[in-house]
């Protein structure tokens, strides 16, 4: 199965008043100056997938049109498209993702599939994908937050249901903490939302470590080379359990009785503390036996990026997902030649496209004529 965006067209998106692209299977260079919009294209893309891209901006950020023009604009219906022609296998299919305008005077996202509306799942159906950026370096040594964000899009990837289970999760868990905090301890009321916390929290963690298992043995799998190979654990209440062994029904119990339990501390914290929410991913270099978060920071990104390696055939190899697109700002920092050329080599194995930056177009040459390139500046992509 082979996985390409065959057309690419954006409309009033960062600095890209208009771009189409037309595309073959190849990877994807984008080369120039910084500034010149190659992230933005990258984060077009991103913007089919659940969530808020890339960067995650608001709708209004990622606008061509400052929210002061766009103010000034109030007829202006549509604020920003983007629209890929997705292909796989021979046949096609469009998505679409935007912002317009509603009657009250706010802006509201677009999803569509085929010119009809859909839902974020939907576009992930069709075009899975996985973005490593230069901020994304230091995530070994990083805040949790940051490492647990980038694993659950990993899962998400994997299973795009897992994205609705964390959003009623943290619904349940903000109305939890509102009555604490008011200091209203209704048990029915608490009991209710405590319920839906603790069987939204057991799926979260339960597709969390379905996913690590997976992803560990891509890693596994793979042979010894340029990117050191990791050691993955899932640190949290909930994931443990389920590494023990235990029964969906029963963690969903014990967290639901747990958190019955610490109602008066957490209503002192002012937050819960306990949960899926608190989650960390930590790795290990396996051939030095270090913490991850304690190697060079060359080490660091290519542990991370050979967890994307592996992360791309995990999903090929799962007949419930498939092939997926892989997206890397800057490719090349802190890839020596050597690192540079494996990694191509791995991407054109991929049977998803990849999507790659970087300053110099010689930073590509590796690729040779297997690689489609374009030069951009000042939002203008020509290809080369």
């Amino acid at each position: 199965m082979r996985l390409h965006i065959a057309r690419l067209t954006l409309n009033n998106f960062r600095n890209h008043a208009a771009l189409d692209l037309q595309l073959d299977a190849r990877p994807v260079c984008l080369f120039g100056p910084n500034g010149a919009g190659k992230t933005n294209i990258l984060e077009a893309l991103t913007m089919l997938a659940p969530g808020r891209g890339l960067r995650s901006a608001s709708l209004t950020d990622v606008a061509r049109a400052g929210d002061d023009e766009m103010r000034a604009q109030p007829n202006l219906s549509q604020v920003w498209t983007v629209s890929a022609r997705v292909a796989q296998d021979g046949e096609e299919t469009v998505l679409g993702a935007g912002a317009e305008r509603t009657p009250e005077g706010g802006v509201k996202r677009l999803a569509r599939r085929d010119g009809q509306p859909a839902t974020a799942a939907e576009l992930a159906d069709a075009a899975r994908m996985t973005w490593l950026t230069p901020a994304m370096d230091r995530l070994w040594s990083g805040p949790a937050g940051d490492r647990r964000r980038f694993f659950d899009r990993l899962t998400l990837a994997r299973a795009t249901e897992h994205g609705q289970a964390a959003a009623a999760y943290e619904r349940a868990m903000r109305e939890r903490q509102r009555l604490l905090s008011d200091r209203v301890f209704d048990n029915a009321w608490l009991g209710g939302l405590e319920r839906e916390m603790s069987a939204h929290g057991a799926a979260i963690a339960a597709a969390r470590v379905e996913t690590l298992h997976r992803l560990q043995d891509a890693i596994d799998a793979r042979p010894d080379g340029a990117f050191p190979k990791a050691l993955l654990a899932l640190e949290g209440l909930l994931e443990a359990r389920f590494e023990r062994g235990a029964k969906s029904a029963d963690v969903e119990e014990d967290f639901a009785e747990l958190l019955r339990d610490v109602r008066g501390r957490d209503a002192g914290a002012g937050r819960a503390l306990d949960g899926p929410h608190r989650s960390d991913l930590k790795a290990r270099h396996a051939a030095k036996n270090m913490d991850a978060d304690q190697c060079s920071t060359g080490e660091q990104k290519a542990l991370l990026l050979g967890l994307t390696l592996a992360q791309a055939r995990a999903l090929a190899n799962d007949p419930g997902a498939g092939p997926s697109l892989i997206l890397i700002d800057e490719a090349a920092a802190h890839l020596d030649a050597v690192r540079r050329a494996a990694l191509f080599e791995e991407l054109l194995a991929n049977p998803g496209q990849a999507w790659l930056t970087g300053t110099d177009e010689n930073l590509f040459e590796a690729f040779g004529e297997r690689a489609q390139m374009f030069e951009v500046r000042d939002g203008a992509v020509s290809g080369v």
